[in-house]
């Protein structure tokens, strides 16, 4: 029998801006992995901000080359930056979002990020001067370069290959509206292909929710209500799926591991390349460690793990043990 899922919204304000997440009913959704605990431990602080500085909710995390964390927010400011030591050097951006979602940053120190409220992906240099939009403001719709369409559908995220080259996922929404599938661009932002599609066959996706590149080159996609990670060649050939327990959000993969977040499971899974689940950390709850929505991760070059939670609005680090 096909399993009907229903979401309720969470609203809560944060500097004046609506955010909502959606949070699912079916309880399958919420069931947590098993495996042993992960070796690492909550940090005290993530950063530290000077007196009169405020951030409020935090959409997602990234890091740059020289170890400099960028915080894209749903503040006033867009983005906050901060050194290795995880002290603020300065917000900028300002309201450039509606809803801002995903964030990386690409080899010349640039940041890409996607605002699943406007339809839009930007490229922005690091002092939040616009470089580059791909979508159409406030419609959402199809890219279709043949119909001179070229727009997306709430963008979630966007991964960098080593050539430059942007994957960008969308269709953040469960249900008929979300048009969930993966679009390439060239690191100038002329289109390359796309893939996807709503459904829950190989390369189909429900919520394509987040983006990492694996060491091969290949894409994996964090298929949220389907509830695995989808991995394909660069140009979309399938390769493989993997399955999990609660909702796939964000991935992070290293030479010999890979993580992900677990959305409103409440936490942090470490697995090997090929899928296979090592050990996890973290609960719901609003506590040290703990999360009201697991959302994006990051990780350092120093191999500290970074979650932005939107529900709860923190920024959490952990370290090893």
């Amino acid at each position: 029998m096909k399993r009907v899922v229903r979401f309720v919204a969470l609203v809560a304000l944060f500097g004046g801006v609506t955010v909502s997440a959606q949070r699912p009913t079916d309880p399958a959704l919420l069931a947590p992995q098993e495996a042993p605990a992960l070796d690492y431990v909550v940090a005290p602080s993530a950063f530290t901000l000077p007196a009169g500085v405020t951030m409020d909710a935090t959409a997602s995390v990234a890091f740059d080359r020289a170890g400099n964390m960028i915080v894209l927010t749903r503040s006033k400011e867009a983005f906050y930056e901060f050194d290795p030591s995880g002290t603020f050097v300065r917000s900028f951006g300002g309201s450039l979002f509606i809803r801002a979602h995903g964030i990386k940053v690409d080899a010349q120190g640039n940041i890409w990020a996607t605002d699943v409220g406007a339809h839009l992906v930007h490229k922005v240099d690091r002092t939040g001067k616009v470089l580059l939009t791909l979508g159409t403001k406030g419609e959402a719709g199809e890219w279709n370069e043949t119909a001179g369409s070229r727009k997306l559908n709430q963008p979630t995220d966007v991964a960098i290959a080593a050539n430059g080259d942007l994957f960008v996922s969308q269709g953040h929404t469960p249900g008929a509206n979300g048009d969930a599938r993966v679009l390439k661009f060239d690191k100038d932002g002329k289109f390359l292909t796309q893939w996807g599609g709503k459904g829950n066959e190989p390369g189909k996706f429900q919520v394509a929710h987040g983006l990492a590149i694996d060491p091969k080159g290949n894409l994996w996609v964090a298929d949220r209500e389907n509830q695995r990670i989808q991995v394909f060649t660069p140009t979309g050939g399938f390769v493989r799926e993997m399955k999990f327990a609660g909702l796939p959000c964000s991935i992070a993969i290293g030479p010999q591991q890979a993580f992900m977040v677990n959305g409103f499971a409440g936490q942090i899974v470490q697995m090997d390349l090929n899928g296979k689940v090592q050990a996890v950390l973290g609960k719901p709850g609003k506590g040290p460690g703990e999360f009201g929505e697991a959302h994006v991760m990051a990780m350092s070059p120093k191999g500290e793990i970074y979650v932005a939670d939107s529900v709860n609005a923190t920024l959490q680090k952990f370290v090893k043990r």
